[in-house]
């Protein structure tokens, strides 16, 4: 999981990533005459216009989205100086429907600003861009009128989750920093306040979970009425503070008594506050079906999905049978490939490395041999604390600024629920050639500023799917034969919960069908199972496909082009085409692919002369 940086219209956190769903003409293939030479100068001229005028366009919408909210600031740039940004608008901005609608306008405008501009003036990295920020664009206005539909809280992935985590996390390179950080702590109850009103609306309009969705949310709302003097956030305020030079004891100390200040009077008033909101509140949801028992949820998921997935297929009709067709062929697979030795050794095995800095560090090494070159970079492996294991994910990595990719911040959760989750295969996900070589890559290749704020997370969390799925075929200490069918299992088993998000939020399953199904096709036959499956689907619309959807669509890329290139494929050429575009839906990937499937024999050698 990647906890993506906070954006200041709480939207971004459950809508992140976009699909273009235009299509577009046939190409003139008519053989033009040569342009004269005042004709060339005219042209040169209008693209060096275009593009200037562009450049500044998305330097000017970078700006404007990244000092919305102090926390989105400082957490895309450590030096919002240096591109000339002073400060944010805010703490945390609006939490409200009307800012949510306020930001739909916004997005109609910067979408007729970005029209004006004559595409094929632009350079080939502008065009890229453009394309895919036509794309991002485009989906979002297809949410207008469902604002409501928002769900800026769910159990382990929601605003009441995270932003915690971003706050213990939150960098301090100066003292300025330590003050807004304090500031940002002063004004949470406030912005929970604002939150809690959107809740209420959402009641209002008959919009509202189940009572299980609202207890599960009240649990992880538990998990922070923490002890003011002692706590994970007062534990990493004073060592960050330790990191700080050209400060005295004193002003630490007065620091330190601030902080212990706010935790009580601001940050855990707003969870006790958030809690008897969500109390009061149930009963108000009559819906205990997934998305499409609202009523129009249906619409809203496919939205979600388009925005989520970023999918190549057309519909959801389309992808629900790629998704089906996929699973029974791993599982096919699997059922051929199992024996009863085989499957005693799936029991019993362990990776060779099984302590997290080994991991890590093995894990690095051996991305070397099919993944390019990256900078010099680092990664501090940190535990969940206690406290929070039950409301956090199996694991997360922090997204640090783009500016200072080199310090990474990789979370394991420790929890039992989690004790059975392979750390060699998660680390690989969170690390190399997962979320942390990813985006250290992009980072350091991508001077676009603009790209690093649009989000798609079908790209990031299928990348990341996809390298911890290869990770089983590393140099590990596993047979060939386990190997493929623990990833077959894993493939299996994501896929799963991939077509329960479908089936339960856009077709209607109920707890009954779906138990029903996972006892028959499955074998699983323990009903606490079936229901957990259940509510995680309930509770996070989409939320699953990104992380199948995105596997499968670059899988099936490389299976495309290993079987197009032959001998010829190159998986660091594979990997390299799909790093450098960075995060894009996959329509505008596809697309790209198709003309890197061309050319890719030419660049490595095959056809030389």
């Amino acid at each position: 999981m990647n906890v993506q940086r906070l954006y200041r219209r709480f939207a971004a956190l459950t809508a992140a990533a976009v699909l273009a769903l235009s299509g577009c003409g046939a190409p003139d293939i008519t053989e033009p005459s040569a342009p004269s030479q005042s004709e060339y100068e005219k042209y040169t001229e209008a693209s060096a216009r275009e593009q200037n005028s562009f450049r500044a366009f998305t330097n000017e919408l970078f700006c404007e989205e990244v000092s919305a909210d102090q926390i989105t600031l400082h957490y895309s740039l450590a030096d919002p100086a240096a591109r000339g940004i002073t400060g944010a608008d805010s703490a945390f901005g609006e939490a409200s429907s009307e800012a949510l609608r306020r930001d739909m306008e916004d997005t109609e405008r910067v979408h007729r600003e970005l029209t004006q501009f004559d595409r094929s003036l632009l350079s080939e990295s502008q065009q890229l861009t453009y394309d895919i920020l036509s794309s991002y664009l485009n989906t979002a206005l297809t949410g207008k009128g469902l604002e409501l539909y928002s769900r800026p809280l769910a159990p382990t992935i929601g605003i009441q989750a995270q932003l915690p985590i971003l706050l213990a996390e939150y960098p301090f390179y100066t003292e300025k920093d330590v003050e807004d950080y304090l500031s940002i702590l002063s004004q949470i109850d406030v912005y929970y306040g604002e939150l809690e009103e959107f809740e209420r609306e959402k009641a209002a309009a008959g919009l509202y979970y189940s009572d299980g969705t609202i207890e599960r949310l009240i649990e992880s709302c538990e998990s922070y009425l923490i002890v003011p003097q002692e706590n994970f956030l007062t534990e990493t305020f004073a060592e960050k503070l330790d990191g700080l030079t050209g400060v005295t004891q004193e002003e630490k100390a007065a620091w330190k008594r601030r902080h212990t200040e706010l935790i009580a009077e601001h940050f855990v008033p707003a969870y006790q506050s958030l809690i008897e909101t969500l109390t009061s509140l149930k009963g108000t949801g009559t819906n205990e079906i997934g998305m499409c028992g609202f009523p129009q949820g249906k619409e809203y998921y496919e939205y979600l999905v388009r925005m989520s997935t970023g999918t190549s297929y057309a519909s959801v009709d389309e992808l629900t049978d790629a998704v089906t067709r996929r699973i029974d062929e791993d599982a096919a697979a699997m059922a051929n490939e199992l024996t009863a030795e085989l499957y005693l050794e799936m029991l019993s095995y362990s990776f060779s490395e099984t302590e997290p800095d080994a991991i890590l560090a093995d894990l690095k090494v051996q991305t070397k041999q099919e993944f390019p070159e990256l900078p010099e970079c680092s990664c501090t492996i940190k535990a969940v604390p206690e406290a929070l294991e039950l409301s956090l994910s199996p694991a997360f990595y922090l997204t640090p600024p783009m500016d200072r990719f080199q310090d990474n911040v990789i979370y394991i959760n420790g929890s039992e629920e989690y004790a059975d989750t392979p750390l060699y295969t998660t680390l690989a996900h969170e690390g190399y050639p997962g979320h942390l070589y990813q985006t250290v890559y992009f980072s350091s290749v991508c001077d676009d500023p603009i790209r690093h704020l649009l989000s798609f997370p079908a790209y990031t969390e299928g990348w990341a799917t996809y390298v911890e799925f290869q990770s089983y075929f590393f140099d590990n200490g596993l047979s060939p034969e386990l190997q493929n069918l623990l990833m077959r299992n894993q493939a299996v088993t994501l896929g799963i919960h991939a077509l329960l998000d479908l089936n339960i939020n856009y077709y209607g399953w109920t707890r009954e069908q779906t138990a029903a199904f996972l006892e028959e096709t499955y074998g699983i036959t323990d009903r606490e199972t079936s229901d957990r499956m259940f509510d995680a689907m309930v509770d996070n619309p989409s939320n699953y496909l990104e992380y199948y959807v995105g596997w499968l669509e670059i899988q099936q890329m490389r299976e495309q082009a290993e079987e197009a290139l032959g001998s010829s494929f190159d998986p660091m050429e594979f990997h390299t085409f799909l790093l450098d575009l960075g995060p894009a839906p996959f329509t505008v990937i596809r697309a790209h692919f198709q003309s890197w499937l061309v050319t890719a024999p030419l660049t490595q050698g095959d056809l030389a002369a």
